[in-house]
Order: structure tokens, then sequence, then C-alpha cells
């Protein structure tokens, strides 16, 4: 990726709180103009740390951060107007109409967009008149959109941006976000919902304990992860019936196969049933989902920390 291309750049970066903790432990990462990246991770795995690195609201502890080719905590007032920030929780007066928070907020915007536009964009033109503390909470989502759109962002942070929201809400919110990206907005999302990153996201990062443990497009993270058929066996067929060649773990009729060859296991196995004249009930056969990829390795990266941490305590005791 090329100085042009890349918006957001994080080359070994660390960030340290009181009493020496360090939340991020020398990341790397950078993101394309024009594209989505999602950053997720377990709670406490340094997402947050570094989004805020990034937005500028504080400065790292090592490494380098750029944001349109400028250190944003430094050069803060080259980056502000070209971002919009979106956070988990938005705080605002409780007495205002929406109408009354978007003007209010255009007040400290660069060129702001008419906040008619902005309220459309987001589905909140019905509530203009309305009482902040009269929205729902998913209302407050979009409000909280609608202002981290006001200043025509060319990058767009969004911490947990559909949290609250309905199906019908949440989906449209994946919509907008999609026009923002074909209208050459960068995107840097932080969500809870797999699905969410699954279907939106570029490519993306997992953390784990202030570390990017792996990162990719969606379908290279689930790729390098198996893929599961199951079924289950009727009466009277035992899962020692099964090809040798295919691993299986049985709870009692219940079948689940493991495997990173899913076409040929499946072939195999179909051909098996067909030979043998058994029938296959309920048979559900599927790539890696992104929750399970990241499931997969949430586990395996906390296996590995337990299992340093108890090397460095059997050397303290030595």
């Amino acid at each position: 990726m090329t100085s042009d291309e890349c918006v957001i750049e994080a080359d070994g970066v660390r960030r340290r709180y009181a009493g020496g903790f360090e939340a991020v432990t020398g990341i790397s990462f950078s993101v394309a103009r024009g594209e989505i990246f999602a950053l997720l991770g377990t709670n406490g795995a340094g997402k947050t740390s570094t989004v805020e690195l990034l937005e500028g609201l504080a400065r790292p502890d090592g490494g380098t951060v750029r944001v349109l080719g400028h250190d944003p905590y430094r050069e803060r007032e080259a980056v502000r107007p070209r971002i919009g920030v979106m956070l988990q929780e938005g705080g605002f007066p409780s007495d205002l109409t929406v109408a009354e928070t978007l003007r209010m907020w255009s007040g400290c915007t660069s060129a702001p967009r008419p906040t008619g536009e902005a309220l459309e964009l987001v589905g909140l033109r019905d509530r203009a008149r309305v009482r902040v503390k009269q929205l729902s909470g998913g209302e407050k989502r979009r409000l909280d959109l609608a202002l981290a759109l006001l200043g025509r962002p060319d990058v767009l942070f969004l911490d947990e941006p559909t949290t609250g929201l309905d199906a019908e809400g949440r989906r449209d919110t994946w919509e907008l976000v999609r026009t923002l990206r074909g209208g050459g907005t960068t995107v840097l999302l932080t969500t809870h919902y797999l699905e969410e990153a699954e279907s939106l996201a570029d490519r993306l990062a997992i953390m784990h304990r202030g570390r990017i443990v792996v990162a990719g497009t969606p379908a290279e993270v689930t790729a390098s992860r198996p893929a599961r058929i199951r079924f289950e066996l009727p009466d009277g067929v035992g899962a020692r019936r099964l090809p040798l060649g295919l691993r299986a773990a049985a709870d009692g009729r219940r079948i689940e196969i493991r495997t990173h060859r899913l076409q040929e296991s499946l072939g195999e196995l179909l051909r098996w049933a067909q030979e043998s004249h058994v029938e296959l009930l309920r048979l559900d056969a599927r790539s890696a989902s992104l929750e399970e990829a990241f499931l997969d390795i949430a586990r395996t990266a906390h296996d590995s920390t337990a299992r340093e941490a108890s090397g460095q305590e059997a050397a303290v005791a030595a």
C-alpha cells in the first residue's frame, strides 16, 4: 500500500496506563482510502485504547500513529476537521431536541452539512422536534451517527455503532456505511456483532491482550479455521462405521466432523452414505463463520497466554 493510499497507519504502537499496565503492546496495521476496517477483540483486548490513539485523544507511549498523513495528537488542527467520531455513548443534553442538538454541534463543525440532510441519512427526520431524553436507545445511537457525519468526514470512526438498534435499524446503518465507503470515506469500525464485521469489513484485525493475533479479509480469517459437517445417524448405525478418513466427534447419534477440506470430506461422506444405504438426518455442512473463527482464535490466544503465565510462574519458583 502506497503512502497516498494509506489513510490510517499504526506502526509499533504501545499504550500504557498508571501502574505500568500496557493495554496496547506494539501493534501495527494500516487502512487504505475508501476501506472499511474492523477492529475486533474480547473485552479488555485494547480496541478502545487503540482507537483513542487514532482519534488523537491520547498520545502513544511507543510507536507512531498517522491519520491522513498527520500525527492526530500533535497535529490535531489538521486532522480533526476531516474525521468523524461516533463514541459508544454521546452524552447529549437531555432537554434539547434532536434538531437543537444538531444545530449546537454544527456550530463546532467545519463546513457542516445541513442538519436536515444529516437527519435524513440516519432516519431521524420525523424525530427532529423530540427531546433527546424521549429517544429510545437505538434512536440515540442514530443521533450519535448523525453528529459524526455532520462534517462530511474523510475518515469515520465508529465505536459499536449499532448497539441498541433493532434488526431493521442495524441493516439500514450497514447500508449507510456502505454508501459512505462508495463515496470515498474510510471507516474504522469496532463491534461486538461479528455478523456486522463479516458483512461490512473489507479487512479486519482481531486483538487479544493488546496484540493483533490475526488480520486479513473476513474470508482469509475464516479460511484459517475448519469447516464443519453435522448430521445424525439413524438407529442401529454407529459412528464406528463412518469412513476412517473422516475425524468425527460423536454425541450419541449426533455427529460433527471438522475439516479444512469441506468439499472433499463432504463428498467422501455422501459416497459412503449412498454405498451403505444410510440416510444422514439433519445434514448441515458449512464453512466456518467469522463468529466461529473469532471464538476459536480467542480460545487459542487465551490458552497460549495461560501457558506463558504458568511457565513464568514455574521459572520464578525454580
